[in-house]
């Protein structure tokens, strides 16, 4: 592991300089347009790294920055299915993800499938929302994916709100 000089993001297999553009990115939250470019300026530095890939997606999804946030779960998601040779049609994939969704590369490629959904729901686009629902639903023994819970979202009533 690699400990930077102030002992944070010691997970990250980044260079100090790209932790340190997270760490701003964090300090200067509430200025939004300050904070965006200390994590464009990060993602820009590390390219496809999934570590930073993972942090740009919550940082985008938190500041409800809905396009960037989907932008970098496809990119998550891409990368994963170069890496591990996985297929594009979901007739091919589904059963791949079934038997090896323990693995952590799998379970991130998942996450970002479900996160995308979330992300799509969010942006008004529910029909493929609740077609990746079904999909990580199929796949998931418990909910681990959160896929139910967007389904159910997504399916429930209006009058059911009330």
């Amino acid at each position: 592991m690699i400990e930077t000089t102030n002992g944070k993001f010691s997970w990250f297999d980044v260079s100090d300089d790209v932790k340190e553009l997270l760490i701003l990115a964090a300090q200067t939250w509430e200025n939004t347009e300050e904070s965006t470019k200390y994590m464009q300026k990060a993602l820009a530095k590390t390219g496809e790294n999934t570590d930073v890939l993972v942090a740009a997606y919550r940082y985008f999804y938190y500041k409800n920055n809905y396009v960037l946030a989907l932008t970098t779960a496809e990119k998550i998601i891409a990368k994963i299915r170069e890496v591990e040779k996985l297929p594009q049609h979901w007739e091919q994939l589904q059963p791949i993800l079934v038997k090896n969704q323990e693995e952590p590369k799998i379970r991130l490629f998942i996450n970002a499938y479900a996160a995308s959904g979330l992300v799509l729901a969010r942006l008004g686009n529910l029909e493929k929302a609740k077609e990746i629902s079904i999909q990580i639903k199929s796949i998931e023994k418990k909910n681990d994916f959160g896929a139910n819970t967007l389904f159910d979202i997504l399916t429930r009533p209006p009058e059911a709100d009330e």
